[in-house]
């Protein structure tokens, strides 16, 4: 009688079991490298936030700080003004609370007023989409240009000085 070559189920069945294994070990520590890198994208993204209100200041003394996110960019071809200044990304600028967000975080930056036509500071802010998935890190900063972050509460980015001057300096 010949003896028929290959693996036997058992062999198979060890060899899946072995994979199932390695997957169940290897994915959660994909999970948090994924919002470790939506962390760091969304400080990344803060910083080039504070960069362009700077630049849009120097550009529009008579506005003074952005009034909101999307006057920092604008759709291509970009012509630059007030209402599209042409500083960011368009797709970081739209990345508003209720769009699908960039990188995992939804961002705000807010012009403020005091009381005068001129904006003469801003607050700006990053929360993840998706608390606990995208992320675990709530994000913000103001004119200072100090980067602040807390545990996330979820919910909205900040859009007033005072909460975010409570958040500490991030490390």
């Amino acid at each position: 009688m010949s003896r028929r070559r290959g693996f036997s189920l058992i062999e198979l069945l060890i060899v899946v079991a072995i994979i199932l294994v390695i997957a169940a070990i290897a994915i959660p520590n994909i999970l948090r490298a994924r919002m470790a890198s939506n962390e760091s994208s969304a400080a990344g993204c803060l910083r080039a936030i504070t960069v362009a209100e700077t630049a849009y200041s120097t550009a529009y003394p008579a506005v003074g700080y952005a009034t909101k996110i999307q006057d920092l960019g604008g759709a291509q071809p970009c012509t630059a003004g007030p209402g599209s200044a042409c500083l960011l990304d368009n797709s970081l600028a739209q990345s508003v609370p209720g769009s699908a967000g960039h990188s995992g975080y939804q961002f705000l930056a807010t012009g403020l007023n005091s009381g005068t036509p001129l904006n003469a500071s801003f607050v700006t802010g990053a929360t993840p989409t998706a608390p606990g998935s995208s992320g675990t890190k709530d994000f913000c900063s103001v004119n200072d240009g100090v980067l602040r972050a807390q545990p996330t509460s979820g919910g909205t980015p900040p859009v007033t000085a005072a909460p975010c001057a409570a958040y500490p300096a991030a490390q």
